[in-house]
Order: structure tokens, then C-alpha cells, then sequence
């Protein structure tokens, strides 16, 4: 395989770790714990795994390792995100300081690896290659959900064919909440098998006070940063051109969010503060013609608009409709199918409730097609499918024909939409999560020694220097809470949304109006990988608001 001189210097990069991971360690154990919301339900789906402790590691005094070796599973789980290959290498160096004959074995392309019984040992040659890496190629990822009792005992045959005592699952809220699933089943039935999860997905919304940030956040936003300061320099230089650019996120808008921090665009758009404020679609519009227009005023006919991906299902209005639709094709999506393409979009005006049919209704054509496109595994709308950017477009050109007409706006508007998605998912890993990410496979590894089931590995205090993190394990019951998916009731990881009252939401609320107006923009620039602290090894805005309260190491 032929190399880029980067993967070249980035593979002897070696990763820091807290200082309680480097030598012996001893596990400290608090108080119960309990689920974020819905305890009483919780705790009966889950009488084996529920109100177990949060643990932390530390170091002690004697000689690192076991008496016998262990075998572990690993699973890449859901979207790639960067810094995967790091939390494999984390975990095959933790196993084998364990016992040097310990072996992991990668399950291929996802879940449906485990219960298809295809497999590779992973050897110390395979990880090396992949050290630093972005992507998830080293044994690919998938989307199928662990979920039945049949798939459960199909992975358990081939666990113990190869004598594998815990399976680590790297993957994002659903993934993790199918962790802790499968964990409460092997210990229902005294599988003999331990399942510990990683917090995986560029969006963010995986976290609380013991998980910080979700792994690939980091590097993702960088990537998004560069490409949006990029367009800004660009859009500074010529004058002519409004930017429309959506970025990933389907369920919170961290990533939007982080991007702005680091960019200062004319226009973020933060979906949860539209579902607080309750603004409709024409809202939207109203406010980011009126930027544009004051920028007109100003002899500025260009500037940068910062969208979620999730925007469209946090309009009040439009939540309501994509609910009704989800749960409506839920229920009937063969029919559907059965309607020939012309007639769809009749048929469902005539299956929905009167308010939402007038809402569906009233949607370009296009949109109104995007809204019914296949679901995503987990019975959601592919928010990503549906083309917001080019909506706001459009529909922002048309609110500045009709000022114009009215003599309100005298400006020049041209427009240009982006979506920045796959172009972050893969990308070589930041120093901060390559350290990040090598620190919470090797801590899953510590976690399995401890004997524990149903945690997901934990590194916190990570805007300090890396030997001051700390390392432990939160149990996934914790975080979960009842949700309604496929029509029913079942329980799943809370999704963290960008909080309003939040420290970078805040700071962001304080600059905001100075961005619009003036031309403020930042060029981070490419991610750097080998020079000062402060340049390389900086975590993310939100991270640094959210521990620090400030921008900036110190």
C-alpha cells in the first residue's frame, strides 16, 4: 500500500495517556448510580447492569498484568469517525500488557460481523499499519443493530468458538444503547461475556459530565473549520456570494456550533434554539435576510451561513409532521412503496392528520420528496437527504424579491450552498484525538480486567495536559432514558443537545451580532500534527468554554 508522506511520519507518533493508565492500576469504585430519566423502567429492562458505580483508574504500586491471557471482540459500529484505529490500537496494547498471549479479534463490517461469524485476528503487524489513521478500514463498519434474542446467541456461538471473554462495541448513542442490550443479556443468562462501549460520533451528542466528548468531534470540526475559513477567504475576496453551508448533525448542532466558534460566520443557525423559541420556517427567513440586507446597507452583498443538518426537525411545525410521518411509513411503508411516484406525495397528504397535511403540502416538491426517502436503520428521517441549504437558498431569495419590490432591501444577492459531511468523517485524527481515542481503548481494556460489563470507557479533565486525565468507566444504563422509536416506546442513550444556557452557546449569543455585521472571519487553516502545543494539541472551542469557560491553553 503505497503511503502519503504524512502516514508515513504520523505512524511513529506515539499517543499520550493519563499517567493512572502508565504502570500498575487499581480501580476506584463510587456510589450507585442511576438512568438520567425514567429510573423505574430502566431498572426493570435492566435488573443486571443497573446502578452499577463510576469507576476511575489510578496508578499503584507492583507489576502490570493477569495470570491468564484474555481474548476480546472489537466492533466498529455506525458512521466512521476519526481516531477509531487509535481506540483498537488502545485496545490491543492494553491486552496484551495484560498477558502478552491475550488476543483481539475484529469483527467485519459491523454488528452483522458478529452474527455472520466473520472475523480477523488482529496482529501486532495489522495494528501497526493503522496506528494514527483516520477511517475505519482496518475491519470496516456497519449499520445493523443488535437487538433480538436470535442475533444475541448467533455472536455468543462464534465468542465462545474463539474463547473471546468481552467484546468491545465502538459506536455512537444507538450503538451504545445496543451495547448495554446485549450486555444485560450475557449477564441475564451468565454468557460468561463482558461488553464494554467506546463513545463514538463526530456529532457530539454523546456526552455528559463523565464522557466530555464523543471521539472524531474534534478532528471532524477542524476539518469542517478549514473548509468553511477556506470558503470565507474566498468569500471575502470576491464580494459577490452568499455561502450556504449545512454540516453534520443530525440531532444537536454542536458541530455547527463549534465550527462558528472557530470561524466567526455572518450566520449560525442553532437548532435547539429554534425549538426553544419555537420559530417556523419563515423565522429562519425573515432573520437571515434581514443580516443580509443590513450587510447590504453596509455596501456587503456577501457573507457565510452556518446550517445543521438536523435544522428542519427542530421547526416545531416540521417535528410534528416528521413524527407523524415516521410513525405513519413505520406502519405502512409497503403500501407506500406500492404508490406509483407521481401519486406519493398525494397519497400522503391524504394519510396525515389536517394540520400536518397542510404543513406537507405547503413544502416544495423537492423537500416534500426528501421527507418520505428510505429510514435510516433506527426508523429516522435521512435529515441528511434533505437539501436545507438550497430550501434557506432559495427561500431567502425569494423574501429579498419581495423587500426589494418594496423598496426595503437595494442589494445584490447571489447564492452558494455546500454540505460538508463524509469529508470529515475520515480524516487523519487530531493529536487531541489520537491521544483521546488511544486512551479510551486502552482504559476499555482496563475495564474488562476489572471484570465489568454494561460501561462505557471514560477519559475526563481533557483540556488539561494528557498525564492529567482521568481514566474510568461509566455504567451505560446511566445515560438512558425512554424514547419512542418505530411506533414503540423502547430505552435508549439521551442524546445531549447543545445547551442554551451552556458556556459556548453563550459566548456564541455575545458575538454573534458583531459577526453578522462586520467581516470577522477566522482561517484556522489544516490541521497541524507536528509543531507548538498551541497549535497542535489545542481541544476543541466547546470543550475549552465548557471546562474552562475560556478559549485558549493556559
Amino acid at each position: 500500500m503505497t503511503k502519503s508522506a504524512l502516514q508515513v511520519a504520523r505512524a511513529s507518533y506515539i499517543p499520550k495517556v493519563p499517567a493512572g493508565l502508565k504502570g500498575n492500576v487499581k480501580i476506584e469504585e463510587g456510589a450507585a448510580t442511576e438512568s438520567v430519566r425514567d429510573q423505574k423502567e430502566i431498572k426493570e429492562l435492566f435488573p443486571n447492569t443497573y446502578g452499577m458505580p463510576i469507576v476511575k483508574f489510578t496508578e499503584t504500586a507492583g507489576n502490570p498484568g493477569m495470570d491468564k491471557p484474555i481474548n476480546v471482540g472489537v466492533i466498529l459500529s455506525g458512521g466512521q469517525a476519526p481516531g477509531g484505529h487509535n481506540v483498537i490500537a488502545g485496545i490491543y496494547d492494553g491486552v496484551k500488557r495484560l498477558h502478552p498471549d491475550g488476543k483481539l479479534y475484529g469483527f467485519i463490517l459491523g454488528p452483522s460481523g458478529l452474527i455472520n461469524h466473520e472475523y480477523k485476528e488482529l496482529t501486532g503487524d495489522i495494528i501497526d499499519e493503522y496506528r494514527n489513521t483516520g477511517g475505519f478500514d482496518i475491519i470496516g463498519s456497519g449499520r445493523t443493530k443488535l437487538e433480538t434474542q436470535e442475533q444475541f446467541d448467533k455472536g455468543l456461538e462464534i465468542l465462545k468458538k474463539l474463547d473471546i471473554k468481552a467484546l468491545v462495541i465502538i459506536g455512537g448513542d444507538d450503538s451504545n444503547t445496543n451495547a448495554c442490550v446485549l450486555a444485560e443479556y450475557y449477564a441475564k443468562i451468565n454468557a460468561g461475556v463482558q461488553v464494554i462501549g467506546c463513545p463514538k460520533t463526530i456529532d457530539g451528542d454523546l456526552k455528559n459530565e463523565q464522557i466530555e466528548t464523543s471521539f472524531g468531534f474534534d478532528t471532524a470540526c477542524k476539518v469542517y473549520s478549514e473548509l468553511i475559513g477556506n470558503i470565507q477567504r474566498d468569500c471575502n475576496s470576491a464580494r459577490k456570494y452568499w455561502h450556504f453551508i449545512k454540516v453534520m448533525g443530525r440531532s444537536a448542532s454542536h458541530i455547527a456550533l463549534e465550527c462558528a466558534l472557530q470561524t466567526h460566520p455572518n450566520i449560525c443557525i442553532v437548532s435547539e434554539e429554534v425549538a426553544e423559541k419555537e420559530q417556523s420556517l419563515d423565522d429562519i427567513i425573515e432573520y437571515i435576510a434581514g443580516v443580509i440586507s443590513k450587510r447590504a446597507e453596509k455596501g456587503l452583498n456577501f457573507g457565510t451561513v452556518i446550517i445543521p443538518e438536523g435544522l428542519i426537525e427542530f421547526i416545531p411545525a416540521m417535528k410534528k409532521l416528521i413524527s407523524e410521518l415516521n410513525d405513519f411509513l413505520a406502519h405502512n411503508q409497503e403500501e407506500f412503496d406500492l404508490v406509483r411516484r407521481s401519486g406519493k406525495r398525494d397519497y400522503i397528504i391524504s394519510k396525515l392528520s389536517p394540520e400536518n397535511s397542510s404543513i406537507y403540502a405547503s413544502l416544495p416538491e423537492t423537500v416534500a420528496r426528501q421527507l418520505t426517502l428510505d429510514r435510516d436503520p433506527h426508523g429516522n428521517v435521512q435529515v441528511s437527504l434533505i437539501e436545507t441549504e438550497k430550501l434557506l437558498a432559495e427561500m431567502v431569495k425569494n423574501k429579498l424579491d419581495q423587500w426589494k419590490k418594496e423598496g426595503k432591501y437595494n442589494g445584490k444577492f447571489a447564492s452558494i450552498t455546500h454540505f460538508f459531511g463524509y469529508e470529515g468523517r475520515c480524516a487523519a485524527p487530531s493529536n487531541y484525538d489520537a491521544d483521546y481515542c488511544y486512551s479510551l481503548g486502552f482504559t476499555a481494556s482496563m475495564l474488562i480486567a476489572a471484570g465489568k460489563t454494561g460501561y462505557m470507557s471514560s477519559v475526563r479533565n481533557t483540556t488539561r495536559p494528557a498525564a492529567e486525565w482521568i481514566a474510568g468507566g461509566i455504567p451505560i444504563t446511566m445515560m438512558m432514558n425512554m424514547e419512542r422509536r418505530h411506533g414503540e416506546m423502547k430505552p435508549v442513550i439521551q442524546k445531549a443537545l447543545v445547551e442554551l444556557n451552556g458556556a459556548p452557546f453563550r459566548y456564541f449569543e455575545s458575538q454573534r451580532e458583531k459577526w453578522s455585521i462586520e467581516t470577522d472571519y477566522v482561517y484556522p487553516g489544516p490541521i497541524q500534527y507536528f509543531g507548538p502545543t498551541e497549535v497542535c494539541d489545542q481541544p476543541s472551542n466547546t470543550l475549552q468554554l465548557e471546562q474552562n469557560g475560556t478559549i485558549g491553553l493556559d
